[in-house]
């Protein structure tokens, strides 16, 4: 190959995905990774751009272009394209801590912002990531990086979601001793109870946290910041606390029944808790044989919708406010910014397969609810709306007469995001905050040697930004721990 017109003769491919009427029976994960030759070819796509737009990682306005940890894509591109998957590990891991797990669930916004996807459909990035990690694991490649010198200074991180992982993995690197404090039973956060298995398998995350365990990252579960420990505590113990506690403060519904209705990051927890443990999930959580309403239009609402079907469930739909996306970029929505197009993800694919339709429904609005004489959820009555744009730019709903639905309803899922840090969380931790965020300088929050990162910090965003930001408060605190040398 080695030929930059590739991209004119090879069509794209993302991978082989297993049957959707063989996978819904398991929580395995439902795609596997390119062989070799089919990633050597899928990167020969890749044009070489003179400015590649694929790995500049910025935001501007509501305008988000390329890949926030600034993956080397052409430059791993190539050498995969010559079969030297060897040296692209190195130039994968040189910015990214955890490919396996970007490679796997990230929604990839560096091919929205490859220059091929002007008009043809983008190089597969996001797939040959995955290939060159997985083969560098299985090939063993992947070893524990164990530093030969460590420093007096010890770190205490608070959550092991991806932010926390990567901000632990960087300071260990740099020869710091570092401990990650975690709620839960099993280190991970979101990677290990809130994305689904069969997106991303525990496996893979229990492979990384051994690693960096290996490499001498100490980590305690089950350990509650506030009522096992106070951050007092913590500052007395470290010489730097990063708050990496996420931002899973469910949106709330208002004027919902009192039974039928739960929240989506607390069945997608209870179902792999589960799968994790063998302890049973909870009735409200278990879907087999009911009808599933899933609020929100989101990923995670298409994840609840995917476990949904692995129960058993009758029937799943989803709703969700906006307007069906086209198969064509909008005015608004041009190159480089991460598209907004309609596409079939796993769990809609296996929808079609198990009832023959899209379980999405667009620009729809519950008008009510019925419930049973005990206040048990029974079904909702809809409307379909009309989005109007004004011309001052104000957007307005308006329900359309003679479209009013009713669909049976068991069980309700709240999909709608999340609004900031938990409020149990945020009382422990006496930091300051701004609309339900903890509040930062240059990753510093108002108390002296303490930090935060990730999506306590920026709100809920994607696991890419997670780990750029990991990367970016371990920087400042080894600013932090200069100036105590300096001082000390």
């Amino acid at each position: 190959m080695n030929r930059r017109d590739q991209f004119m003769h090879v069509p794209r491919k993302s991978g082989t995905e297993r049957a959707s009427s063989e996978r819904i029976g398991d929580f395995e994960e439902y795609k596997e990774r390119f062989s070799e030759a089919e990633a050597s070819t899928q990167a020969s796509r890749c044009m070489d751009c003179g400015t590649p737009f694929c790995h500049v990682g910025e935001t501007y306005g509501q305008v988000k272009i390329g890949c926030p940890v600034y993956n080397l894509i052409p430059e791993w591109n190539l050498l995969v394209e010559q079969g030297n998957f060897q040296e692209a590990l190195v130039r994968l891991q040189q910015t990214n801590n955890f490919p396996e797990f970007t490679g796997r669930v990230c929604p990839a916004p560096c091919e929205g912002s490859c220059t091929l996807s002007i008009n043809e459909p983008a190089v597969s990035i996001k797939h040959i990531e995955r290939t060159i990690i997985d083969i560098g694991f299985e090939k063993g490649w992947v070893q524990p990086r164990i530093p030969t010198v460590r420093s007096q200074y010890r770190i205490a991180i608070v959550g092991s979601g991806p932010a926390g992982l990567a901000a632990a993995d960087q300071l260990n690197q740099a020869g710091h001793q570092v401990t990650v404090f975690e709620r839960e039973d099993q280190i991970g956060g979101l990677l290990t109870y809130g994305i689904p298995a069969m997106k991303l398998s525990k496996d893979v995350v229990a492979r990384r946290v051994r690693l960096l365990e290996t490499e001498g990252i100490l980590f305690k579960t089950g350990v509650t910041i506030g009522l096992d420990v106070s951050l007092d505590q913590l500052k007395a113990d470290y010489e730097a606390v990063i708050l990496c506690v996420g931002a899973t403060e469910p949106r709330k519904l208002l004027d919902v029944p009192t039974s039928g209705v739960g929240y989506a990051m607390d069945y997608l927890t209870s179902v792999t808790r589960q799968l994790l443990t063998g302890q049973p999930v909870q009735d409200q959580h278990e879907m087999k044989g009911k009808d599933v309403l899933v609020i929100g239009g989101g990923d995670t609402g298409a994840d609840c919708v995917a476990t949904a079907l692995r129960q058993g469930c009758r029937s799943v739909v989803q709703f969700g406010k906006h307007e069906m996306p086209g198969t064509v970029r909008a005015t608004d929505n041009m190159w480089p910014d991460t598209p907004n197009l309609y596409t079939l993800d796993y769990g809609y694919e296996e929808a079609l397969a198990q009832f023959g339709r899209d379980p999405r429904e667009y620009l729809i609005a519950i008008e009510r609810y019925t419930t049973s004489e005990t206040g048990q959820l029974t079904g909702v009555w809809t409307v379909h709306n009309e989005k109007i744009r004004h011309p001052d730019g104000r957007i307005e709903f308006q329900a359309i007469p003679g479209t009013e639905k009713y669909f049976p309803v068991d069980t309700m899922l709240i999909a709608i995001g999340f609004s900031g840090v938990e409020q149990d969380v945020l009382r422990h931790l006496a930091v300051e905050t701004h609309n339900g965020k903890i509040k930062t300088t240059s990753y510093a929050t108002n108390q002296e040697g303490v930090f935060a990162a990730g999506d306590a910090r920026r709100g809920q965003s994607l696991i890419v930004w997670a780990i750029r930001e990991g990367r970016e408060v371990a920087e400042a605190v080894e600013h932090h721990l200069r100036a105590l040398q300096q001082t000390g």
